[in-house]
């Protein structure tokens, strides 16, 4: 069959790296500090201490949060670590920051955890469309791992990849 059409795509030696695949499911929490201040500019150590004991620290189980402070107050180090004192045996993860920095420190977990020797010599593809959004700091990540070992890194899909990175031939 001379007018057979041939998928190249399937037949090619391309290996797709889906971010999404590295999403870790589970309810996400912003623990804003600001609503424990005083008027919002001050955190009293005898409140703070007080709703430290009378909180249900129990609904945080397997959950991740992020513990922040979004007023313009300064909130001396030890709240912090109280808090995470309180949060860490009922979390999944507790990280200060952003929502987006949790979920940068989420994927960064998930990326610590990939043998990238398995990419020796691969033609990747960095996957670029997903559901869940990837923070811009797993694709930096990803083609920092991916380059000492890949032979190429492109992004996007099979059928239309950005080229980023290939080794020049020895």
């Amino acid at each position: 069959m001379e007018n057979e059409i041939k998928n190249r795509i399937n037949s090619s030696q391309l290996v797709t790296f889906d971010l999404e695949e590295l999403y870790t499911p589970g309810e996400r929490i912003l623990f804003d500090i600001k609503n424990l201040l005083f008027q919002e500019l001050i955190l009293r150590e005898k409140d703070f201490r007080d709703f430290m004991k009378d909180h249900e620290w129990a609904k945080y189980q397997n959950k991740v949060v992020a513990i922040t402070c979004s007023a313009d107050a300064i909130v001396p180090t030890w709240a912090y670590m109280l808090l995470a004192s309180a949060l860490q045996p009922h979390v999944q993860m507790l990280v200060f920051g952003s929502l987006q920095d949790l979920e940068a420190r989420l994927f960064e977990e998930a990326l610590n955890k990939i043998e990238w020797t398995k990419f020796s010599n691969a033609k990747v593809v960095v996957k670029g469309c997903s559901k869940v959004e990837v923070p811009v700091s797993a694709y930096v990540e990803v083609t920092n791992r991916l380059r000492p070992v890949a032979h190429s890194i492109m992004y996007g899909e099979a059928c239309s990849t950005v080229p980023v990175f290939k080794r020049k031939s020895a």
